[in-house]
């Protein structure tokens, strides 16, 4: 049994025809879905990147114990599991948080891995002196704009296209081998949208504006940003997707030249969505959980092209991919001493059951949960001031830093000891009033705007842009969510303080 993943980063569902018919046409994800099944409602749990990452890594759900972290010394994880039974893990990327202060014990849980450098603002990529940025709308920061000078003459050296190449030239290489798993993860659609010209020209962009190629986080109102600019950033958005998608189309190449679809299993999804205008928002994180950003796509092909045509209605989560595979593999659950949050799609795929899950629960730490029944999506907000709250960690880092001393106001009221329910590892507990608003830091998304403290109810059969709330409406609907999130709390092992945080 082989398997690949393709985990492509920030991928809006809404702008893929494969989802909506406005959207573009993505001719290789196209190819892909003729031999696969199409979930059409799979969520998010845990985001953004590295929390949904781990999520994905180990079967179960984070958001609600820590914000963006590392893969904790008491997890366990796909890899691992796989290894028992020695299947190769090997992952090829370019999405630098992996190396960064936060992003700890991710690769290394790969038997190998490789990292193409050059994102955003990667620091893999040796700044030495200052350029200077051109006129711009948007954020342009400088270190990506010294990365950029090593790729943007030559679209064969973009870091994505790089990263999706050599994983096609590895399964070329490996496609007589058996027992692995290939993670392939460009780093691309996500900000900033710098494509080449020629893909501008595929979407029919005609923009003369300023440069324009990474959104701030904050409301489009807010931002000073016209329909025009507006308009070519959605433009470049889509034009990443396609490039993407050519690039795609290589490793489904190598797939065919050698029938591997006999016996290797390929899975396409997204850590998380983006929005770019919609609900006056721009990018991710600060806003409630929109749809935009947490109902993303899901691609699955099994070996031999079984359940390949299907459109799946069945809720499924991004913590399925782990038990999904370890019973592709044959590897038995009782090996992951964890217990897991995930269940598998195999009895979707095969046509034995019609569900695996009655409810899904996502959102990010701090904030609002958010809780689905394939139907209705209920947003619950917290108590004002936002507490308690409080942050597990058996390794206290955050994106880009430590939690230390200049983050933290009094020592003596952080702990340590076994406080989470489902493991007897020790770790330490910060209360959440402890950690100070810092720009850098992903918890500061977790200090609360007044629009966040109400909640909300849509009906995603008659609503899916989630425009009319309708929790005066329908209190009956709104009461009985409200209970299967409590459920579902009790079953994802959420801490104590979450039922009092979210008035349950």
């Amino acid at each position: 049994m082989r398997s690949v993943l393709f985990l492509s980063d920030t991928v809006n569902r809404r702008f893929i025809d494969l989802y909506d018919a406005a959207g573009v046409h993505l001719p290789n994800l196209a190819r892909l879905a003729q031999r696969s099944a199409v979930f059409e409602n799979h969520f998010v749990g845990s985001a953004p990147c590295m929390p949904a990452r781990r999520d994905i890594m180990t079967g179960r759900l984070g958001f609600l114990e820590r914000n963006w972290g590392p893969i904790e010394a008491f997890d366990y994880t796909l890899q691992q599991a796989l290894a028992t039974r020695g299947i190769w893990s090997h992952c090829i990327t370019d999405h630098y948080h992996y190396q960064e202060i936060g992003g700890e014990g991710y690769l290394q849980r790969f038997d190998s891995w490789v990292m193409h450098h050059g994102q955003e603002i990667d620091h893999g990529v040796a700044q030495v002196g200052r350029l200077e940025l051109p006129e711009h709308l948007g954020k342009l920061q400088p270190q990506f704009w010294y990365n950029r000078q090593e790729y943007a003459e030559d679209e064969n050296s973009y870091p994505s296209v790089k990263t999706v190449t050599e994983a096609a030239d590895w399964l070329e290489k490996h496609h007589v081998d058996d027992d692995f798993l290939l993670w392939v993860e460009p780093f691309d659609p996500h900000e900033p949208f710098d494509v080449p010209k020629r893909w501008l020209d595929e979407v029919g962009d005609d923009y003369e504006g300023p440069l324009y190629m990474w959104p701030e986080y904050k409301h489009l109102s807010e931002s000073g940003i016209s329909p025009e600019a507006l308009q070519h950033v959605r433009h470049r958005y889509a034009a990443l997707l396609l490039m993407t998608d050519h690039y795609l189309g290589r490793l489904l190449d190598v797939m065919d030249r050698y029938d591997m679809w006999r016996d290797t299993a390929f899975i396409y999804t997204t850590d998380h969505g983006c929005m770019l205008g919609e609900h006056d928002c721009m990018a991710k994180n600060y806003m409630q959980a929109y749809n935009e950003v947490f109902h993303i796509p899901l691609l699955v092909h099994l070996p031999g092209d079984a359940g390949a045509g299907m459109r799946i209605r069945a809720l499924t989560q991004n913590i399925d991919i782990m038990p999904t595979l370890l019973e592709l593999y044959g590897v038995p659950l009782s090996v992951c001493p964890n217990p897991l949050h995930g269940k598998s799609w195999l009895p979707l795929l095969r046509g034995e059951k019609d569900s695996v899950r009655d409810c899904a629960i996502y959102g990010y730490f701090g904030k609002q949960v958010n809780i689905t029944d394939g139907r209705y999506t209920y947003f619950r907000s917290p108590v004002r001031g936002n507490q308690p709250l409080a942050v597990y960690t058996s390794l206290a880092t955050d994106i880009y830093h430590y939690f230390d001393a200049e983050r933290l106001r009094n020592f003596d009221e952080i702990g340590m000891g076994r406080y989470l329910k489902w493991t007897d590892y020790p770790v330490y507990r910060y209360p959440g009033h402890l950690v100070k608003h810092v720009q850098s830091s992903s918890l500061r998304y977790s200090f609360l705007n007044e629009w966040e403290y109400r909640d909300l109810l849509f009906d995603l059969d008659n609503d899916y842009a989630q425009e009319y709330d309708l929790v005066e409406t329908e209190p009956e609907t709104a009461a009985r969510m409200q209970g299967l999130l409590r459920q579902a709390l009790h079953a994802h092992d959420a801490p104590d303080e979450q039922f009092v945080r979210l008035r349950l």
